[in-house]
């Protein structure tokens, strides 16, 4: 008797390979990390920098999720930095050695760049505003791309807002670009340009993750919390020619 093996018997079935730390997913390699948990009295916030950040991750701050993003959470007890009152689980631009502060401007004739596909997948219960990408300036941020209820926008501290979605539903994936250079801040969301602002400064660097814009003081629990998935995370700095 021959023995007739089906097709379907053949194959063989592969486990799923899952990212075990957020650096198989995204390019870290130009990032430093501050998180919302420090030593206890310090008043610091704890910071993973390079080599460490390419296998770093915490279970509740920084992991990576089933579907291949990376979960930046930051509660509203969280300790924060010097100079802020709000937590954030939140990267910060580092020069292309990984050890340096990037530090550029925004008059400079290279573009930089900032591309990310990211959804906002949780606010604090009182005050629901996130905060998932910015600008900082060598003093203060320069522009933020914020959460407030529904409504997406791009901040702009005394200059006015750009409105990117009036009905932006927790959890919807999107793809937004930041590029800075030439005069310009250009912002675009799924593709289309929503920001042309000419503006001028200097010691400019950006920021993605989870900046929680709420606080005990803010009326939310301690453990209230905010959440940032981000999918995609590149980094490029080009001389193309920006429209004037």
């Amino acid at each position: 008797m021959r023995l007739i093996l089906s097709p379907c018997l053949l194959l063989v079935c592969l486990p799923t390979v899952v990212a075990q730390s957020p650096a198989e997913v995204l390019d870290l390699s130009r990032w430093r990390l501050t998180l919302p948990i420090g030593a206890e009295g310090e008043g610091k916030p704890d910071e993973i920098r390079q080599p460490e950040l390419n296998t770093f991750s915490h279970p509740e701050y920084f992991h990576v999720t089933d579907s291949h993003g990376v979960v930046l959470r930051a509660h509203c007890g969280g300790v924060t930095t010097k100079g802020s009152s709000f937590p954030r689980s939140e990267l910060r631009e580092m020069s292309p050695d990984g050890v340096t502060r990037a530090d550029w401007g925004t008059v400079e004739s290279t573009i930089h760049t900032l591309s990310m596909k990211v959804a906002i997948t949780a606010t604090p219960a009182k005050k629901r505003h996130v905060v998932c990408a910015q600008i900082h300036d060598a003093e203060d941020d320069l522009m933020m791309v914020r959460l407030e209820d529904e409504k997406l926008f791009v901040e702009r501290n005394k200059i006015g807002d750009v409105m990117i979605d009036r009905h932006y539903q927790l959890g919807t994936p999107f793809e937004l670009e930041i590029r800075a250079g030439q005069g310009h801040v250009r912002v675009s969301y799924n593709g289309e340009e929503v920001m042309d602002w000419k503006v001028a400064r200097k010691g400019c660097y950006f920021k993605a993750g989870c900046y929680t814009q709420s606080n005990p003081k803010k009326g939310d629990e301690e453990n209230s919390f905010g959440e940032v998935v981000i999918s995609k995370l590149q980094l490029s700095d080009t001389a193309s020619e920006f429209g004037q």
